[in-house]
């Protein structure tokens, strides 16, 4: 049955005609889909359509599991290729317009990243307090639901879930439909890896080299690198805490002087003992309070500070704060917004490297970011380095899932697929393959991930010395949505046309208004006996010719028609838009050497607004 929490979020948004209209049932599985061109309905659920996206919006719940299954999936833009790639949160408090802003992030992201796979996120409405054999029933059933949308999206761990529910996905889907695989399943694991951790680390460590350029704008013209650098850490989690241990590893002269998780915040300014605190995360999970009465009660408690107000960890002054908590307002002018802390009580930080999701695509809340920047940013002169540019190493990892195929004699067998045990069985036998698959992952993502978030602090601190006025969060997005641009102006005709129905110049008007009607196209291809394009007929040809007492006999080359307006199959996207705006004309065929190859319309060009987007980027 649908979950109550999204029946009732459903139910006063969404009217029963929509219900009536677009619910479809596969068996017990339902789902409502919206696409772009569904601006009303996204509106009502918090969704506003942009020249991105949404690509697709699906509610979808499983109505005859005796548990509740059921949430939302986002298929924001597929401009950098198919399928889309993004985690599964699972939460009470999931809603379609978080689960947007999350694919939105990830749309940004894979861009940032270099990856030719699109932005997606699932989210299920789950309650807290399930055993585990209930929460691995729900993901088994979120498995059957998605599985319809296979095409476009493919899932990896977010908030809730981890690298063990991505194996229970894959052992009902297939190996291939789901990433960050544990490496017994020749995944990249990113929650051992801490493979988003890992970018962060990159990222101080590029921006320790990067700089000294800003030393240009007036805001940074007193910089100094220390020789130690301090570091305070916002949520000591699997991001935090793997940020920690490979901060240590890869900057050994760096000194996380706090960190904060649910209980509280730990500060030392002569440094906190990583590795201790690392192993007590590892076992306990929260570690602040336990950690300071330990120290207290064996009176080693020196210069550390305790508090059991997390958030007050931003009150403190380091050289680069790691935001890491699940919280995306951690920093605002106007405690109206209730964020973690108001600017004006901040501490002095020269950077933030964003860990956590920060991004929404919602113009309110990004108008609120562009108003903290400007205060952090150009009066406080501390650089923000935006989320999607930084924390990228998860999907990175796990891409290369994607990229480096799956041998074929390592996929399960259908036959075996939902059937744990006799999948255990066969992942043992084949374990060495597996094993050697993880690795040669591992070792791509590690490249991958060092040389895209290098590549983009370099170009941040480019593109912010080109022009003083801009600011963190909107240089950021430049960087990605420039690469969607250059993926997007890169596909041809031959990428994007579909087929076109032809008809014979022989045939009747009346054939070709049924052939109009029955093929759902806005035009039809007129040919000869030799298959070569004479003419177009389009539904304006036949209205008017029917207006004009045209006899249904008629032969259809009298009334097509004939000066038709092609593309080539190289032709860009930007080309066959300017053709289908000059002419007027909502589509056309593909023509080469003659002969219909296939059809272009405006809507396959991922929307006019998209292409006029990607044509002001590249221009």
């Amino acid at each position: 049955m649908i979950p109550q929490r999204m029946s009732t979020y459903l139910r006063e948004r969404l009217p029963e005609s929509t219900w009536d209209k677009r619910l479809v049932r596969d068996a017990n599985l339902c789902f409502l889909e919206f696409d772009s061109t569904d601006v009303d309905q996204l509106a009502r659920l918090g969704i506003a359509v942009d020249a991105l996206g949404p690509y697709r919006v699906i509610c979808m719940w499983d109505e005859v599991s005796s548990l509740e299954i059921g949430g939302y999936l986002v298929v924001d833009n597929l401009a950098m290729g198919r399928p889309s790639m993004g985690g599964i949160r699972m939460s009470p408090e999931v809603t379609p317009a978080a689960i947007h802003n999350l694919a939105r992030g990830m749309t940004l992201k894979n861009a940032a990243a270099h990856l030719p796979y699109g932005g997606g996120k699932s989210g299920i409405v789950a309650e807290h307090g399930l055993t585990p054999e209930q929460h691995s029933e729900v993901l088994r059933g979120w498995a059957h639901l998605i599985y319809r949308y296979r095409d476009i999206y493919l899932p990896g761990p977010d908030v809730g879930t981890n690298d063990a529910d991505m194996k229970t996905i894959a052992i009902e889907n297939g190996i291939d439909h789901a990433l960050s695989k544990p490496a017994d399943m020749g995944g990249n694991r990113i929650d051992q890896l801490g493979a988003a951790a890992g970018g962060t680390v990159i990222a101080l460590q590029a921006l320790l080299e990067e700089l000294p350029r800003l030393k240009v704008l007036p805001q940074f013209e007193a910089l100094s690198i220390p020789a130690e650098v301090t570091v305070l850490i916002q949520g000591f989690g699997a991001v935090g805490a793997h940020s920690a241990r490979i901060l240590r590893e890869r900057l050994p002269a760096a000194k996380v002087i706090g960190i904060s998780d649910a209980d509280g915040y730990l500060h030392d300014p002569n440094g906190l003992p990583l590795d201790e605190l690392f192993g007590r995360w590892q076992r306990d999970g929260i570690v602040t309070r336990r950690y300071f009465l330990d120290q207290m009660s064996a009176g080693r408690g020196g210069s550390l500070k305790y508090s059991t107000e997390p958030n007050d960890l931003l009150r403190e002054s380091a050289f680069c704060l790691i935001p890491a908590a699940p919280i995306a307002n951690y920093l605002d002018i106007d405690a109206a917004s209730k964020p973690s802390m108001t600017v004006d009580r901040m501490g002095r930080w020269v950077v933030s490297v964003e860990g956590a999701n920060t991004y929404s695509p919602d113009p309110v809340r990004k108008a609120a970011r562009a108003r903290m920047e400007q205060a952090v940013y150009r009066q406080r002169g501390t650089l923000i380095a935006t989320d999607y540019l930084v924390n990228s190493g998860g999907v990175i990892f796990a891409a290369q899932e994607k990229l480096i195929k799956t041998p074929d004699e390592l996929r399960i067998p259908q036959e075996m697929l939902g059937n744990r045990q006799a999948v255990d069985g066969w992942l043992q036998a084949h374990a060495a393959e597996f094993a050697a698959l993880a690795e040669k992952r591992r070792i791509a993502g590690d490249r991958h991930r060092e040389e895209a978030i290098r590549r983009n602090m370099r170009e941040l601190v480019d593109l912010l010395i080109a022009d003083s006025d801009l600011l963190p969060c909107h240089a950021a997005e430049r960087i990605s949505v420039r690469r969607i641009a250059a993926r997007e102006s890169g596909r041809t005709a031959a990428d994007l046309m579909e087929s076109l129905p032809t008809i014979e110049v022989s045939c009747s008007l009346q054939e070709a208004a049924a052939k109009l009607v029955e093929a759902g196209s806005p035009i039809l291809a007129v040919v000869t006996s030799q298959g070569g394009l004479a003419g177009v007929l389009t539904e304006w040809d036949v209205t008017r010719a029917t207006a004009q007492g045209a006899p249904d006999s008629q032969p259809s080359a009298e009334v097509m028609t004939q000066d038709v307006v092609t593309c080539p199959p190289e032709a860009g996207i930007l080309d066959m838009l300017r053709l289908l705006e000059l002419h007027k004309i909502s589509a056309m065929p593909v023509v080469e050497e003659g002969h219909v190859r296939g059809m272009v319309s405006a809507d396959l060009l991922a929307k006019k607004s998209l292409a006029r987007l990607l044509q002001s980027q590249v221009e």
